[in-house]
């Protein structure tokens, strides 16, 4: 109820102006690439690109924070006892609510408090949105070069705005409605890849006998794959005509893959992970590393990898969507 009050004091600490600048520049950059990759989709017809461009030149972008940070005078909080201070943010939230009956939508709310640690994209507002807590180490870091920043920030840039055309998300035209502007073939081109992303998911097996739910997961990774292919892109187009130096011996391109692994390490115990095959929309960790980086020539170019790698899908059976 008070997270924006306490997002203030975050950001003052944790999110300077000079990184809300570069990660403007990152999603612009990211923005343009993904033009560049509609314009050339060899499955999609003229029609439907054009509604797929217009759709995301009119995405939203929010960063860090809100641009006008909520008022809460009106909200007593004080030293007394927690569940009173509780109660009272709750009542305050609820009469929130119940003020936003019959006015126009505020367009400029914020879903998430800025500390979190996560991003969305809302079809309903066609919007893009990355709390300040999601634009620290290891997903967005001001000191990093950036290959690093691209591989991590820029992958999930791209994963959300993935979301905008993946299977739920290309159901919404440009200004939120739930519309129909795919025509008939672009739409059965579409589901045909998709299918072939549900396949590639259901193959894999986190646990003896438990495999990856390809149906539950497909929107989560069709905007992986995505997302990362169009990140690459566009670190491409960042990295003309600059020279391609290699740090701690690993060139751009490597550095960008390295950084794209390392926003997804972690540790989970067995009982955990089949919970979330069984009930979360995201894949595993490892297979939204594993998963995408599979299907790009990119990623086996870039580590000089042989045809028979685990980490290389056969040429006939890469995912190739957005």
């Amino acid at each position: 109820s008070i997270g924006e009050a306490l997002g203030k004091l975050y950001v003052a600490d944790y999110f300077p102006p000079e990184s809300k600048a570069r990660m403007l520049d990152l999603v612009n950059n990211l923005r343009s690439a993904l033009a560049d990759r509609i314009k050339t989709l060899e499955w999609m017809d003229d029609a439907t690109k054009e509604a797929a461009l217009k759709k995301l030149a009119a995405f939203t972008v929010k960063i860090g924070y809100p641009d006008k940070w909520r008022d809460y005078s009106a909200l007593q909080i004080d030293r007394g006892p927690f569940a009173l201070n509780a109660i009272r943010a709750s009542i305050f939230d609820v009469h929130r609510e119940l003020n936003k009956i019959g006015k126009p939508v505020d367009r400029s709310e914020w879903g998430m408090t800025p500390p979190t640690v996560n991003a969305y994209y809302n079809p309903k507002l066609n919007e893009i949105v990355f709390p300040a807590g999601i634009l620290q180490p290891p997903f967005f870091n001001p000191k990093a070069d950036d290959a690093v920043n691209y591989g991590g920030i820029g992958a999930v840039i791209g994963h959300e705005m993935t979301h905008g055309f993946d299977d739920q998300g290309r159901q919404f035209d440009e200004v939120g409605n739930l519309r129909d502007w795919w025509t008939p073939e672009s739409a059965a081109k579409f589901k045909e890849r998709s299918g072939a992303v549900v396949k590639q998911y259901s193959e894999y097996e986190p646990l003896p006998g438990l495999h990856v739910n390809g149906e539950l997961t497909q929107g989560e990774n069709i905007a992986d794959i995505g997302g990362v292919k169009i990140a690459y892109a566009a670190l491409q187009k960042a990295l003309a005509g600059k020279p391609q130096e290699k740090i701690d011996g690993f060139t751009p391109e490597q550095r960008f893959f390295l950084g794209f692994a390392q926003i997804w390490r972690s540790v989970q115990r067995d009982e955990d992970l089949k919970l979330m095959v069984n009930t979360n929309p995201h894949s595993p960790a490892r297979y939204r590393v594993n998963g995408p980086l599979s299907d790009l020539v990119e990623f086996q170019k870039a580590f000089n990898l042989p045809d028979n790698c685990p980490m290389v899908r056969p040429a006939d059976k890469k995912v190739n969507i957005w």
